[in-house]
């Protein structure tokens, strides 16, 4: 009887002991879901704050009041693609620009994209920004990267664009590669599709878009190598003139309109300045700005014109691709480039003349003769050519050398 009231005894305290510690339990897993709830609506409440800052019912307000030709925006949630770049690994890096970091992410369909993390916005230009993004998600060309959408509640916007997967134009010309090198049709094909996007976007788009940021980084190869014009700076703001939208990038030194520096105005004869200097750049294999033998930067564009004026263009043709440049292409490519390099912008080509030239040369190339008429007008001339050979009868101020100058 004894040991059974001293049983008792120990009972007692025991049980208090399991209800406290169970109450203590109840406490703290109450206290950290409430922690885990609280967190969660602050996220969300942040998300919402973010989402409004970066213009999201501006876009909502025009995707809901469009007549559904803005439909192919979309607008993703920061989750899925936090998930798809495996929450912006750094060895999801495809690269730097001077609007954001690109990562390549995978979404949960299993299609691959590229996601721009791009700067902050100003806040006083989102109308801007927002009308960029719904302008340039509805533009379908196949040498033109399509923005799929984007991401607003985040603290900077996340901007989704198409995969390309095999780099810049730009590696190919400036980085060893081993694998694969680019032949002079290839370039000729490479530069033929840039313009005709350039073109596209300069007078055949709804809204006319002048580009401002041309250059070899900014042309992407896809999977069979062909051209893809990229980045049009939409992370910056925009400004709407008349019936042109210009997005306001700044352009890369090198291949910068001079005539800007005169105006404080970049057009679109800027763009045609800049994919001057990518024509060049496919003539000799040289950077925008390299350093010469003297040790000396100089200005790719500058050289070549300085060439061009001795009549030395044979000096910077690359010697990778001498031996497939026939003379006439190469005399005919460098007059394109000179003309596009006009200091006087009114004097330089419409992207969409320029376009027509280079697929006349490919064309002319595999041997196909064109039968049409082409109208060149500016302020000296008016040329009009019918039933010719591109690449073969050279046009407008091209001279040919006889077989024996040397070129």
């Amino acid at each position: 009887m004894l040991k059974i009231r001293n049983l008792g005894r120990w009972f007692f305290p025991l049980n208090t002991v399991i209800g406290l510690a169970l109450g203590v339990l109840l406490l703290l897993i109450g206290a950290w879901w409430m922690s885990k709830h609280i967190k969660r609506r602050k996220c969300i409440q942040l998300k919402k704050s973010f989402f409004k800052r970066n213009g999201g019912l501006l876009l909502q307000q025009q995707l809901s009041s469009s007549d559904g030709s803005v439909q192919k925006t979309k607008i993703f949630n920061s989750n899925e693609l936090e998930k798809a770049t495996d929450y912006f690994n750094d060895n999801r890096i495809l690269g730097h620009g001077g609007q954001g970091i690109v990562y390549k992410g995978m979404l949960a369909d299993g299609s691959i994209v590229a996601v721009k993390k791009s700067t902050i916005v100003d806040e006083e230009k989102l109308e801007e920004f927002i009308n960029e993004v719904v302008i340039l998600s509805q533009i379908n060309h196949r040498n033109v990267v399509r923005l799929l959408g984007c991401c607003l509640e985040t603290d900077v916007p996340l901007l989704v664009y198409e995969f390309i997967p095999n780099g810049t134009l730009s590696q190919y010309l400036h980085e060893q590669n081993e694998d694969f090198t680019l032949s002079w049709e290839s370039r000729l094909r490479i530069a033929s599709e840039a313009a005709g996007a350039i073109s596209y976007l300069h007078s055949t788009a709804s809204i006319p878009i002048y580009h401002r940021d041309i250059k070899s980084t900014n042309i992407l190869l896809d999977e069979k190598y062909r051209a893809t014009v990229a980045d049009f700076g939409t992370s910056r703001s925009v400004s709407i003139d008349q019936t042109h939208l210009t997005t306001k990038v700044q352009c890369t030194f090198g291949y910068l309109d001079p005539e800007y520096f005169r105006t404080s105005q970049l057009t679109e004869k800027s763009d045609v300045y800049s994919f001057g200097v990518v024509l060049v750049e496919l003539l000799s294999g040289k950077k925008p700005i390299f350093v010469a033998h003297s040790l000396k930067t100089m200005s790719l564009a500058e050289h070549f014109i300085e060439l061009m004026e001795d009549s030395r263009l044979f000096d910077i043709i690359d010697a990778q691709v001498k031996g497939d440049c026939t003379e006439e292409e190469a005399i005919v490519i460098a007059n394109l480039a000179k003309r596009c390099l006009n200091m006087n912008g009114r004097n330089r080509p419409p992207m969409r003349e320029v376009a027509m030239e280079l697929e006349g040369i490919l064309l002319s190339r595999n041997g196909i003769n064109i039968q049409q008429m082409v109208e060149v007008d500016n302020s000296s001339r008016s040329i009009s050519c019918s039933s010719f050979e591109i690449g073969i009868d050279v046009p407008l101020d091209c001279k040919l050398l006889t077989s024996s100058e040397t070129w």
